[in-house]
């Protein structure tokens, strides 16, 4: 069987001024079904870069990206919009959230963007009761009205993540989901997530600069002048 997720001589160069800054040189990883693989290395590193490129948020100048065997980085808009939509789910550090709008509003939002006006209506009823349950999954059932404004750092957090599980991803996008959150906090989300990832069969790539996180994962690579190796906490 294919990797879930594989990339072949990734390279992304950024210029500062008129000089070149590469980030990546060459990145070659694999990434199996089901598996939670945490991504470590200095800030700077390139490791929220790496992800934006597999998520097709950004582009590299070379390099391949597959999914399940088949190249993804050269498809047309609608088809890398359609897989960011639906086989993607992202969570950021800063949660993302739309102030003025609910918990329940907020996850519900990327299928009222993928359906559209017209088809979201005739499906809001079956959508509201998925957003629902996916809340209560998190641990925010009692809080679905309630506004950012109104929730915690890790409740907005939750959020986020529900909204990220609401078109159903078969891939979950990570950068540093804890990076906003204390310490106990932190824990809570990571094992929330390392939860979804055994009970949904979620292939997870999580970036964090927590070596205690990192060490849940089922495995780690560190990013270092460009380059990925496989690495272990415990060893470093």
């Amino acid at each position: 069987m294919d990797p879930h997720l594989s990339t072949f001589g990734l390279s992304k160069t950024y210029r500062k001024g008129r000089e070149p800054v590469p980030v990546l040189d060459g990145v070659d990883l694999e990434v199996e079904h089901g598996e939670l693989l945490a991504v470590v290395g200095a800030s700077g590193s390139g490791k929220s870069t790496l992800l934006h490129l597999i998520g097709l948020i950004d582009a590299a100048e070379s390099g391949e990206i597959l999914l399940d065997g088949r190249r993804i980085d050269q498809l047309t808009g609608r088809r890398r919009d359609a897989l960011r939509n639906g086989t993607f789910g992202f969570i950021f550090q800063f949660y993302h959230l739309l102030p003025e709008l609910s918990a329940l509003e907020n996850v519900t939002l990327p299928l009222a963007i993928r359906y559209g006006p017209l088809p979201y209506l005739s499906k809001r009823r079956a959508i509201k009761r998925e957003a629902e349950a996916l809340l209560d999954r998190v641990g925010l059932g009692h809080r679905l009205a309630h506004t950012s404004a109104e929730l915690s750092g890790g409740e907005m957090q939750r959020v986020a993540i529900a909204r990220a599980l609401a078109a159903g991803p078969s891939v979950l996008l990570a950068d540093e989901p804890t990076g906003n959150l204390d310490a106990g906090t932190g824990r809570d989300v990571l094992e929330l997530l390392r939860d979804l990832n055994r009970e949904r069969g979620l292939t997870m790539i999580l970036v964090t600069h927590d070596l205690a996180i990192a060490g849940k994962a089922d495995r780690v690579v560190r990013l270092a002048e460009g380059r990925l190796e496989e690495w272990s906490p415990v060893l470093a």
